[in-house]
């Protein structure tokens, strides 16, 4: 990557360059994302990714709901029984009970 000189921006001398530019990932940040979803994906077996979520939401609800609270939408609309609009700001996950049975 290019980076264009500027007089504020002097590369060589004596000052440092730009940096990373914005919104570019850090290489390490994305070897070890890139890695994470390779090892979930292969842990779920035939169903791939999809299937790991499914065990963890499974054996680990405590883990899986806070998960599945971050990838919800912030704000849902919709229209209530009189035809009033309905907006929810807040999606509050609380933690499953261990069932009875076992």
């Amino acid at each position: 990557m290019t980076v264009k000189q500027t007089p504020k921006n002097v590369i060589g001398k004596g000052k440092a360059g730009p940096g990373r530019p914005k919104g570019v990932p850090n290489k390490q940040t994305a070897l070890l994302k890139d890695a994470i979803l390779m090892a979930a994906t292969e842990a779920g077996g035939p169903e791939g990714i999809v299937g790991y979520l499914k065990q963890q939401a499974s054996d680990n609800p405590q883990s899986f709901l806070p998960l599945l609270g971050k990838v919800l939408p912030l704000q849902l609309v919709g229209s209530g029984n009189d035809g009033e609009h309905i907006i929810a700001q807040r999606i509050e996950l609380v933690g499953v009970r261990p069932s009875e049975n076992g």
